[in-house]
């Protein structure tokens, strides 16, 4: 059965805006406390977002306009809303959530975003059942200086209603559910406004009243702006329609976790804990075959915070030593412990299937070099990060100088270009001038090889020569200068004093050169030099 258990963050945008307003910011939920409301400006102009116990206990409510709250309560305490820090303090609360459930949901469905959906089906026994789960929640989130209510059940719906509805029971099973529903009121199925005012001119207050009603005339009557409607919300409450959740980080599959009866107080205590959580994450990639290129390791704090560390890998490993140096070169005293960590999360973010090789007699040598290269690669992208350290891959282009680029070595790679498009079947230089460099060149007209060249105010005179090859221009390419792109000769040339260059003449004195007095005549370019 589907255990869904819904948190009530209880007057959430208070709660964040007293957090957020500095170190011993008032309380607005003490007993002596004045009346707040957070205001947001909308088409309506400036209503309310938010109150505090005190305000509510004026009769102000949430979407009363600023100047109607004014009215009433002239004393009213008023600061401006942010919805967006509220979702990215939601977003980091699911994060920190994870240590009970790897499927943990922003709950957005009163509009408000004041809570969370956390998915427990088969877990719950880890936390010594559901009451004890339920209890650990909230004594955690209240630890953390947040007020909060839960509650479980099948659907997602009679969760929701339960938390913020539910008196006599927070818990509901699949054949419960029905019967503990019926006398909560109607807008614990989480309907609009305008559905609720018009249910109510037909009489009806509670979720157990539209029961008896037939089906089809309730939903030919209340459907909201969204197209839900009252039948459906029921249904989504009662378990006939299916309601996805859709988790705020994709939950891993592998992961090892651990709690303690006792908070962390610093890394030392994290170094001791993590080889446990790495060989047990390790046990269940061996299982499956698999091997893990990318790793995090979350630390909850008990304050309601969490605090991630990364790992990448060039390739896909389950050595738990290899994964040690690796957080060690990281720095696993980057993460802040507080005021301690109760609980260590180790994820496979990115895994791949780790096939055993057979390497011929003699390529021995040659592996343990790979390996020792790929070892070398992941300490270096740990300690200076990913961004320091790249390889040289290629690209589909004929221009040499776009025939490759530089991309993280821990990055994955592009699928390799045809081997025409990169020359190989022809000889390249090792060192290539990006941007190719102006030569002043004698040569042969049409297409002769150059018997003279100067370059960098040096005259050189050629002995051999090798050529042309030809590169048409990638038209669908403009240069960024925007002048036209013209085919390219390429030519190996040696000259008396042994070194070798490789040239190209830009342009063509065929069909293309017309002599016109705004066109550009041939020019010659060094674009690299050979060992």
């Amino acid at each position: 059965m589907r255990r869904i258990v819904s948190v009530w963050l209880i007057d959430w945008p208070v709660t964040v805006r007293a957090r957020s307003a500095g170190p011993t910011p008032p309380d607005p939920f003490a007993p002596d406390a004045g009346p707040e409301a957070l205001i947001l400006r909308g088409s309506r102009g400036a209503v309310i977002h938010a109150l505090n116990p005190a305000a509510r206990a004026l009769n102000l409510s949430r979407g009363q306009t600023q100047a109607d709250a004014l009215a009433m309560v002239p004393r009213l305490t008023c600061h401006p809303a942010d919805p967006l820090a509220d979702a990215r303090a939601l977003e980091a609360l699911a994060v920190w959530a994870e240590r009970w459930s790897p499927t943990v949901a922003v709950d957005a469905s009163d509009g408000g975003l004041e809570g969370l959906f956390l998915d427990l089906t088969g877990a719950t026994h880890l936390f010594g059942g559901e009451a004890a789960t339920l209890d650990q929640i909230e004594q955690r989130l209240s630890g953390a200086g947040l007020r909060a209510r839960t509650a479980m059940a099948a659907t997602p719906g009679a969760a929701w209603a339960l938390a913020r509805w539910g008196t006599a029971t927070r818990i509901a099973g699949q054949t419960d559910v029905r019967e503990i529903l019926s006398a909560l009121p109607l807008e614990a199925l989480r309907l609009d406004p305008a559905t609720l005012k018009q249910a109510r001119r037909f009489g009806l207050t509670t979720i157990g009243a539209l029961y008896p009603m037939p089906r089809a005339g309730l939903a030919r009557r209340f459907r909201d702006e969204a197209g839900i409607g009252l039948v459906r919300r029921l249904d989504q409450a009662l378990g006939g329609t299916a309601e996805a959740l859709t988790p705020t980080r994709p939950p891993a599959r592998y992961r090892g976790w651990e709690a303690f009866a006792e908070p962390l107080t610093d890394t030392a205590g994290i170094e001791i804990r993590l080889p446990g959580l790495a060989d047990s994450l390790a046990r269940g990639l061996e299982a499956d075959g698999q091997g893990a290129r990318a790793l995090t390791l979350t630390a909850f704090r008990v304050d309601g915070r969490a605090e991630t560390l990364s790992v990448r890998m060039g390739r896909a490993v389950r050595d738990v030593d290899i994964w040690l140096r690796l957080f060690r070169e990281t720095g696993i005293a980057r993460l802040d412990p507080g005021f301690g960590i109760d609980a260590l999360m180790l994820t496979a973010d990115l895994t791949e299937p780790v096939l055993a090789r057979q390497t011929t007699l003699g390529d021995e040598d040659a592996a343990r070099s790979a390996e020792g290269l790929a070892a070398l690669i992941d300490r270096l992208s740990a300690r200076l990060g990913e961004d320091a350290v790249q390889i040289a891959e290629p690209r589909g282009s004929w221009l040499p100088e776009r025939a490759e680029r530089w991309r993280p070595a821990l990055g994955r790679a592009e699928p390799r270009p045809p081997a025409m498009a990169q020359g190989h079947d022809r000889t390249r230089p090792l060192l290539l001038l990006d941007p190719p460099e102006p030569v002043e060149a004698i040569a042969e007209l049409p297409d002769g090889a150059p018997a003279l060249f100067t370059w960098r105010r040096v005259s050189r005179r050629v002995s051999k020569a090798d050529g042309p090859e030809r590169l048409s221009p990638e038209w669908w390419r403009p240069r960024p200068d925007g002048r036209q792109v013209r085919t390219r000769d390429y030519y190996r040339i040696e000259d008396d004093q042994g070194l070798r260059y490789w040239l190209f003449r830009e342009g063509l004195y065929g069909p293309e050169f017309t002599g016109a007095p705004d066109e550009r005549p041939p020019s010659w370019w060094m674009h690299g030099m050979f060992p």
